[in-house]
């Protein structure tokens, strides 16, 4: 268990679903995407024209097999209107549901995890960085989530990845890419090395915000990746204390102004015991929740992608379900 977890009423806890079989993966498996191909009904609901957007074969397992006790799946969260999902015990990789793990989709603002990620590794996050004047065009032209940095101002990396992951600001995405590229090229190039190094087959970046360009389909991940990449960065401390605030207050200082940000993820201090990890939302993507809870000593940790539009907190609502019937499961050994 890496957090404590929180001790808030549950307003987003759901009652247990009832058991759905058709969608529930093989106990025991490891983050290898339940080891099934999916459907033609179901590679049909990917929207047509997306030659970039595919389902294609389970890559390498994440690990080759639980390593601890194993949880006893039985059937499957109902309920769920993500088109693809997955579940993992985060500490023994064991998956525990998986709907199309493996299809390739738009991920939106999941995308900004590897941006921290990749800041993180290269180290000192109290160096300050000057807030380009460019980013004010690339805010506008790309219509992207911004916490109104000012151009000119000064804010340490670590103040930008806060406001990079609590309000998926899109002006601090472009303002640590341009500085740790340096430039936006050379950064994206990076995130696409790391994901390389990291495993991650099926994943690519065109920015470090999952902007939707130069297509609505240019940066894609899988559920599967996304797992392992959420795992990963929720190792690092810097990481981890992030996700799981409730919101930052900046006082103005010097070389900046005052800045507020406020965590987006609705289940942070919601959903007893969830400690993060990041929301992501357009047009196309639809609501994409990568998440992690901690309860009983058991950490959970999954995403869900493209839940349809039926409120601001969608992919909330499908990861509370999901994530009750996980608590819900019975552990052997």
């Amino acid at each position: 268990m890496r957090l404590p977890a929180r001790l808030t009423i549950a307003a987003l806890a759901v009652a247990v679903a009832s058991s759905v079989a058709a969608c529930s993966s093989n106990a025991g498996l490891a983050y290898d995407g339940g080891g099934r191909s999916p459907s033609a009904a179901a590679t049909a609901r990917i929207p047509p024209g997306t030659e970039a957007i595919k389902t294609a074969p389970a890559g390498p397992a994440i690990k080759t097999a639980p390593a601890g006790p194993v949880i006893e799946v039985t059937g499957a969260p109902a309920g769920v209107k993500a088109k693809t999902g997955i579940l993992a015990d985060a500490t023994t990789g064991q998956v525990l549901w998986a709907d199309l793990p493996n299809a390739e989709r738009p991920i939106a603002s999941i995308t900004k995890v590897m941006t921290a990620l990749l800041v993180i590794r290269a180290g000192d996050l109290d160096r300050k960085i000057t807030v380009p004047k460019a980013v004010l065009n690339y805010v506008a032209k790309y219509d992207g989530n911004s916490v109104g940095l000012v151009p000119g101002q000064t804010l340490t990396a670590d103040q930008l990845l806060y406001a990079l992951l609590l309000e998926s600001a899109c002006d601090a995405a472009y303002t640590l890419a341009t500085a740790y590229g340096p430039g936006l090229p050379a950064f994206v190039a990076k995130m696409n090395a790391l994901a390389a190094q990291l495993g991650l087959t099926q994943t690519h970046f065109t920015s470090p915000d999952g902007l939707p360009y130069p297509t609505e389909y240019s940066t894609y991940s899988t559920p599967a990746d996304l797992v392992k990449l959420g795992e990963i960065a929720m190792r690092y401390p810097e990481f981890s204390s992030i996700v799981d605030a409730q919101d930052y207050n900046l006082p103005k200082g010097d070389g900046h102004g005052h800045y507020w940000f406020g965590n987006d993820n609705a289940l942070i201090g919601s959903y007893p015991g969830a400690v993060g990890i990041k929301t992501g939302y357009t047009d196309v993507a639809g609501h994409c929740l990568l998440f992690e809870a901690v309860r009983g000593g058991r950490t959970l940790i999954g995403v869900v992608l493209d839940s349809p539009p039926t409120g601001p907190d969608a992919g909330a609502q499908d990861a509370a379900k999901i994530l009750n019937w996980g608590f819900a499961l019975k552990q052997t050994g």
